[in-house]
């Protein structure tokens, strides 16, 4: 949570400003936690997609599965953020826009 705020602040937005997050598929009460942290209060399946139930533990392959799978709806414009990391030792993020 502390690494999407960081990440966001630098490019000058909040968690709040992103319409969805493609997160690391590890950990269901983990994706939860990591919402409700960075956006002060808890995330939907909309907002933050989870393929765990169908996919089981994918690790950091899984955001990439979830963004697959969860874009077509976004509007010109709309920003998500792809975030995935390695055993808790690195971590990296993407911001991405929906284009017309």
């Amino acid at each position: 949570a502390h690494f999407i705020r960081d990440f966001l602040a630098e490019e000058g937005l909040a968690a709040a400003d992103i319409r969805r997050f493609w997160l690391h598929q590890a950990n269901a009460r983990m994706n939860q936690m990591i919402m409700k942290l960075a956006l002060g209060h808890e995330a939907d399946q909309d907002r933050a997609p989870l393929v765990l139930d169908w996919l089981g533990n994918t690790a950091a392959a899984g955001a990439l599965v979830a963004l697959h799978e969860f874009h077509r709806d976004l509007k010109p414009g709309d920003l998500g953020l792809l975030c995935a990391f390695g055993a808790g030792y690195s971590i990296g993020a993407a911001l991405l826009r929906r284009l017309p």
